[in-house]
């Protein structure tokens, strides 16, 4: 997995965790002063964080 910032510039946080990217709000607040392993690391539980509030999530209906 990529060292390369997941951020895509969306920041909303549901229950400390960023619906766009993954990370956690302190992960994003470190996120400069981390490493390529830590990055890696933070990437790959973001990805798997993701993944898990997708298979919850719930679609908002549409006004018609």
């Amino acid at each position: 997995m990529s060292s390369k910032n997941p951020c895509i510039s969306v920041c909303k946080f549901t229950d400390d965790t960023c619906i766009a990217c993954g990370r956690t709000k302190p992960e994003c607040k470190a996120w400069k002063k981390m490493d390529k392993d830590e990055r890696r690391e933070v990437n790959e539980q973001a990805a798997q964080r993701l993944k898990d509030m997708k298979g919850t999530a719930k679609r908002k209906k549409k006004k018609g």
